[in-house]
């Protein structure tokens, strides 16, 4: 059992660099060729059920073909079950506790649930479906329950504090030394020691939230696919390339709409399409739509949901000794305090401020030169942006997509800079089976030619998935159960008609290199205890080696071998690419304003007792009233996400979402490293792999950033790459 195993949060990007948030299936209510609904179990289906037992393909791979909606309730309800019985098992041994019999039994029970955990939580966010949605919210409150059976488990929790007391006693090595510090902060976190009266409110508040976390996630998601914007004429979308304007009639089509367009949603402020079109009408009903999500009234509407979240959190934490949901949060983080986030936060948010204001005044006469005597608006600021990029540059995006095919990108990019860093290789298997036809799956080789695990690539966008990118992992590495890790990534890319090449813009390939960090911090995991596996680090950690390996995406030799002409194969043009990397700081002031401005939105939600919490009229208004009060309320530039429908903050990064700036600081320091010690090389690839990627949570992270750099992190990187020096 991993203590944080129910949760099973998914690593996404939406930080700083325009990573992540939204889609495909022929039949959306059935998974991998079934379609059971989760409430007939046939006898038969309990008896096939997939998830009893190992699955027999390479390396446990997970059976989709195999997996019908109706083997996982069976599935979970044994599970949970087992792992029951296993727990009693340890606390009401007779034999007094040891390493051995309570920390290692720990960690080895619960298997059956985690291997149904893992495929279930990981489909519903890539390709759910009304089974699965109804399922999610009947598990829920079943979930946080089972989580606190076992962490407000007394006796349990008296045995690992026995071991605890007399930890130094005990002659552990370093990593089983960490564990028992770990799972006895987490029984500690949990309430293990409140009183019995405590106990029973803290799994009343735990059932409640579980529900309502789900509720809102499963509406932004269906917001997102309700309010897709419906174009009547081509005419409309007049600076849309070919390819989306295509895919946007397909869209139409869909959804039996002939004659007309649909561009779909991205669950963010922003939305692609802003860039390009010349209709500014049209560009504002879009990104109205987007900012008025779950605050517009209807079944989708997320505010109470919300106020009642943060009512809840907020309570739990002072029942547990905090001030706040934050003061809770960011003690096990490597920030460490409240403090310490607020003033990273304002330290960086008046130059941000003061970089996007310069960036408007340039917009604004844009606009007076067009003989146009309106204000800059939000809607207007990424149409004009590209066009200022295209007069200072002379580029603009669009010629930039011919030279960025998917595929190229992926093997002849992000493939190619992990073979020179580290020398792992890649050989796609066409023999597992996938659970979409888009999905690729990947057999990655250690530089011995050793099997170092399997690498799953879901990059199109479908209406039965999540908005973002992020990555998850079906099988974790870890020695005390020899398993090797099976390590997926997910984007959002338009998918383009059938027969014509994947196109991507420049921000998609940086969101490929992005996740693809996480993904290596997974394969590269080299731990005994699956609790430190892969990622099992704080969360304003785990960003960090996502964010390094974006520097690849722009590095000269990554970046001359994959970008090629889909067509003709030729190289994009010396003067091109020269522009490209003259960009690297453009329109920083807007990206790094609207992202501070949701980390503070983030920040000042949950750093409210009870009693502050807005009721759900007011939640807009207190948004409104905390980005005046930090200073970075810009009419132009609206947080990333608006509170309702901030996914990530219903996910792992409530009280978190500063953790993309926070990481960057050790990113842009560990950029530089990189280029003192002459880039990309093998040498820097394996001391990066030895001293950090392969220790996953095995010791305290700023530890490990200390043993790769050999000193703390500096800032001055971060503040001289956007600007804000």
């Amino acid at each position: 059992m991993k203590l944080r195993l129910v949760a099973l949060l998914a690593l996404g990007c939406g930080g700083l660099s325009a990573c992540s948030e939204p889609e495909d299936t022929e039949n959306p209510t059935s998974l991998a060729g079934g379609n059971a609904a989760v409430t007939a179990v046939e006898p038969e289906a309990i008896a096939s059920n997939p998830f009893f037992a190992e699955s027999p393909l390479y390396l446990n791979y997970p059976p989709f073909d195999r997996i019908d909606n109706a083997h996982y309730l069976p599935a979970f309800e044994r599970g949970m079950a087992e792992e029951i019985a296993e727990i009693e098992a340890i606390a009401s041994q007779p034999a007094a506790p040891s390493f051995e019999n309570t920390l290692l039994a720990l960690e080895l029970s619960g298997q059956l649930l985690n291997r149904v955990s893992r495929v279930f939580f990981s489909l519903a966010g890539a390709h759910t479906n009304d089974d699965i949605r109804a399922l999610e919210q009947r598990l829920a409150p079943e979930l946080a329950a089972h989580t606190d059976n076992i962490l407000l488990h007394r006796t349990l929790f008296g045995r690992v504090k026995s071991l605890y007391d007399r930890r130094d006693s005990l002659a552990l090595d370093a990593e089983s030394a960490r564990l028992l510090e770990q799972y006895y902060i987490d029984f500690v976190r949990a309430g293990a020691a409140l009183e019995v009266d405590q106990q029973q409110r803290l799994k009343e508040i735990n059932a409640l939230l579980a529900v309502l976390e789900t509720q809102f996630s499963q509406n932004v998601l269906s917001e997102v696919n309700e309010m897709a914007i419906v174009v009547d004429s081509r005419e409309e979308l007049t600076g849309l390339n070919a390819t989306l304007i295509a895919a946007a009639q397909a869209a139409a089509e869909e959804r039996e709409l002939p004659g007309k367009f649909v561009i779909p949603l991205l669950n963010t402020s922003g939305q692609p399409a802003l860039a390009n079109l010349q209709n500014r009408a049209l560009r504002e009903r879009i990104h109205t739509t987007s900012l008025a999500r779950g605050s517009s009234g209807g079944e989708f509407d997320n505010r109470e949901i919300l106020s009642q979240v943060l009512r809840l959190r907020a309570e739990r934490a002072q029942l547990l000794g905090y001030e706040n949901h934050a003061d809770y949060i960011l003690e096990d983080q490597t920030a460490g305090s409240i403090a310490a986030v607020n003033q990273r936060l304002g330290e960086l948010a008046p130059a941000a401020v003061a970089n996007a204001n310069r960036e408007a005044a340039d917009l604004q006469q844009m606009i007076f030169d067009d003989d146009q005597d309106f204000e800059l608006a939000s809607w207007d600021w990424d149409y004009y942006t590209e066009r200022l990029r295209a007069d200072r540059y002379a580029f603009d995006e669009s010629q930039l997509r011919p030279y960025l095919e998917l595929d190229s990108v992926l093997q002849q990019g992000v493939f190619f800079a992990a073979e020179k860093l580290y020398g792992i290789t890649f050989t796609e298997r066409t023999d597992l089976p996938v659970y979409q036809e888009d999905v690729r799956v990947f057999e990655v080789y250690d530089a011995v030619g050793t099997t170092l695990g399997i690498f799953i690539a879901d990059y199109y966008a479908r209406p039965n998935k999540r908005g973002g990118a992020w990555m998850n992992s079906y099988v974790s590495q870890n020695d005390l159960l020899h398993t090797q890790p099976i390590i997926a990534n997910h984007l959002n890319i338009t998918k383009p008609p059938a027969g014509e090449a994947t196109l991507l813009s420049f921000d998609e390939v940086t969101t490929m290199f992005h996740e693809f960090g996480h993904a290596l911090h997974g394969l590269f995991s080299n731990v005994e205890y699956p609790y430190f596996s892969g990622t099992s680090v704080p969360r304003d950690f785990v960003e960090y080696p996502s964010q390094v390996n974006e520097m690849w995406a722009t590095w000269p030799e990554v970046l001359a071998n994959y970008a090629v002409h889909y067509q003709t194969g030729e190289s994009m043009p010396a003067e091109l690419l020269e522009k490209v990397l003259s960009t690297q700081k453009f329109n920083q002031g807007f990206g790094t304003t609207e992202y501070l401005a949701a980390a503070i939105v983030d920040q000042a939600l949950h750093q409210l007792s009870p009693e502050q919490v807005p009721a759900a009229d007011e939640i807009m208004a207190f948004e409104a009233t905390a980005l005046r009060s930090a200073g970075i309320a810009l009419d132009a530039i609206p947080p990333r996400y608006r509170s309702t429908y901030f996914s990530h903050i219903m996910g792992g990064y409530s009280a978190g979402y500063y953790s993309y700036i926070w990481s960057e600081v050790l990113d842009a320091d560990t950029v530089e490293w990189f280029k003192e010690n002459a880039g990309l090389n093998r040498a820097n690839g394996d001391h990066f792999r030895r001293t950090l990627l392969s220790r996953g949570g095995s010791e305290e992270a700023m530890k490990l950033f200390r043993e790769f750099r050999g000193r703390d992190a500096d800032i001055q990187p971060l503040l001289e790459r956007r600007g804000l020096n």
